[in-house]
């Protein structure tokens, strides 16, 4: 499959293609007649760093963790990744609801003003 296929086949941005094979991660693609050929180890590899940019991991963030995986008994440093994406994650969500709560606050206060002066 060459880059073009995988990135209209998966919806995956030719950008985002081009910065894994500069990463040298990607042993099993081949050159072939001038295009990049992938194959299954390859698309899965990329689903994980598809997987990894939704969730927020910016491209450094992102090779380093695919630099882990590919070197094997790395569970532990990925894990410690994956938390710390988690915690601010939540630390987003939870400053979102207070914007959220003053939001309403403010909201409910213009409806009380409405309210009166009808």
């Amino acid at each position: 499959m060459t880059i073009e296929e995988a990135s209209k086949q998966y919806g995956i941005p030719i950008e985002i293609l081009q910065e894994y094979e500069c990463w040298g991660l990607c042993n099993e693609v081949k050159k072939v007649m001038g295009s990049w050929q992938y194959d299954d180890g390859d698309l899965e590899r990329l689903s994980l760093i598809m997987t990894l940019h939704d969730i927020g991991f910016d491209p450094s963030e992102i090779e380093t963790y695919m630099r882990l995986q590919e070197q094997g008994n790395t569970n532990v440093q990925r894990m410690k990744m994956l938390d710390m994406k988690r915690g601010s994650t939540l630390d987003e969500i939870h400053f979102r609801e207070q914007q959220l709560e003053k939001l309403d606050y403010l909201r409910y206060h213009i409806r009380k003003e409405q309210e009166h002066s009808n």
